[in-house]
């Protein structure tokens, strides 16, 4: 392959994957298989105290409030995130920031 289709492929490779990878999560993953709900469940966010990651330069607070209290919500239906606790440099690298919350009635 010539250095300049390398470089083409690249360069599409990295504008295709450069919108999301600013995007807040919630840190959940799912233990494949598992049928214990309590290891159901791997990530620092559990149904009753969601974590979301961010990058506090391109999110606002808002916009990880809404994304705790939609969590919040699907798990526990009437209830909303109260923020407890956030730690840096603690996530991904572009999204260094955890921030936690506990669902509150």
């Amino acid at each position: 392959m010539s250095n300049i289709k390398m470089v083409f492929a690249i360069l599409i490779l990295g504008l295709l994957t450069a919108c999301s990878v600013f995007e807040p999560f919630v840190d959940r993953r799912r233990n494949a298989g598992q049928t214990d709900v309590s290891k159901l469940y791997v990530g620092r966010s559990k149904p009753k105290a969601p974590a979301i990651c961010a990058n506090g330069l391109w999110t606002s607070q808002e916009k990880i409030q809404e994304l705790a209290d939609a969590e919040c919500e699907k798990h526990n239906p009437g209830t909303h995130a109260v923020q407890t606790n956030v730690t840096h440099f603690t996530c991904k690298l572009l999204l260094p920031t955890h921030t936690y919350f506990k669902c509150e009635k």
